[in-house]
């Protein structure tokens, strides 16, 4: 496959979109997206009498794919509309590939606004520590936030005046969704009854571990080729936003590296920059500061004990360092530690940072960690440390 060129520059383009395209893979989408387009035909069909098929949706950052319908229904009276959406998750291993994704939307009173229901095969959050009250069905904040904009337009497409809101609820269901759960982490986090349903982007990034991992390598060569001493290991696009907005890194710094946090260390102490940034959610650090270099869930899990441990050194007492061994999800023992004043964030970040440096093993790069919420929110950083300062290596190593 050629790789992507910048126009008129003869030079290797970089960053997240140009290691997607060396990889030679095929990205997805996610079910977030999917049931995104089938509420937006189902509620087209619900207020026009016709389903529109393909069906196409705008994402967070501007594609606009369309999805062919592979189930559809409108009810006598148009009382109700149900389509369904078959996800392709192209060549990421995902086990919700293929799974049929539905939308039923329902009339509600003026005034309602958007109602989500889980249907079959959704989970609902029954433990906190998630994005999610306890109660609500699985569907995560984005994709919420793109069906109540898409559904929305549909009500402006027909008729409705420019701020004018949809009013429905909307039922997602996955056809053996509960079965597959089983194979997710859902059960573990408190999610019961079926899968979530997810996306920040709309895009699912296929991660094939020796393809991706030669894409790392790949953007640090062009970095380097670019005289970048500067470069950034983000775990995806939430992260690779704030490394951007707090470093003001151009396109060609910046790393996708994903899980693969071992991989971005090992070449970068073969092939050195002057700094590097890893930037990614609170979670996924926190297992590259326990010594993971895998960051993926099913290789390497979060360490609650492990937390508990540095809330330990930032102050915590027995009764907050059990909470936090004790809790759901990483997330939920960040906020614990928040409420009592205790920095977990900074000591996930600081452990993290010399956890790499161990890695680089001596190699001229310093380095520095931003760990950030599921919203994009910074919630602990690690200042730049590099080989000849002290404190290198886990402390609880």
């Amino acid at each position: 496959m050629a790789e992507a060129q910048p126009q008129g520059t003869g030079k290797a383009a970089g960053g997240r979109s140009a290691q997607l395209a060396h990889t030679g893979l095929r990205h997805g989408w996610t079910t977030g997206a999917c049931a995104t387009a089938a509420s937006t035909a189902a509620y087209t069909a619900l207020l026009g009498g016709e389903f529109p098929d393909p069906v196409t949706i705008t994402l967070p950052k501007g594609q606009t794919p369309s999805f062919a319908l592979a189930v559809e229904e409108l009810a006598p009276g148009r009382t109700a509309a149900m389509a369904g959406v078959v996800k392709d998750a192209g060549d990421d291993p995902d086990v919700t590939h293929g799974a049929l994704v539905r939308a039923t939307v329902r009339p509600l009173p003026a005034g309602s606004g958007v109602v989500f229901k889980a249907g079959p095969g959704v989970g609902t959050v029954t433990r906190p520590g998630l994005p999610l009250d306890v109660g609500e069905p699985a569907v995560n904040p984005v994709p919420r936030q793109m069906m109540r904009e898409h559904l929305a337009e549909v009500v402006r497409r027909y008729g409705g005046g420019p701020g004018a809101t949809a009013d429905v609820e909307v039922e997602i269901s996955v056809d053996h969704g509960e079965e597959i759960a089983r194979s997710t982490w859902n059960p573990r986090l408190g999610i019961l009854g079926g899968l979530s349903i997810l996306g920040t982007t709309g895009i699912v990034v296929p991660y094939s571990c020796s393809a991706w991992i030669d894409s790392i390598r790949r953007g640090v060569d062009v970095a380097r080729a670019a005289g970048r001493r500067h470069v950034a290991g983000c775990t995806g696009s939430t992260s690779e936003k704030v490394a951007v907005a707090l470093h003001h890194l151009p396109e060609d710094a910046l790393l996708d590296m994903g899980d693969f946090a071992g991989a971005v260390l090992k070449y970068i102490r073969r092939h050195p920059v002057e700094r590097l940034t890893i930037c990614g959610g609170f979670a996924k650090l926190s297992k590259l500061a326990a010594g993971h270099l895998d960051l993926h869930s099913a290789r390497s899990q979060v360490d609650k004990g492990f937390l508990a441990e540095l809330a330990r050194r930032g102050g915590a007492d027995e009764a907050l360092a059990g909470a936090v061994a004790e809790a759901n999800t990483g997330l939920a023992a960040l906020q614990l530690c928040a409420v009592a004043g205790v920095p977990l964030g900074d000591l996930v970040a600081a452990t993290a940072r010399d956890e790499s440096l161990a890695v680089l093993r001596g190699a001229p790069v310093a380095v520095d960690v931003i760990c950030i919420d599921r919203a994009g929110m910074v919630v602990g950083r690690a200042e730049p440390r590099g080989p000849g300062d002290t404190g290198q290596g886990s402390p609880l190593r």
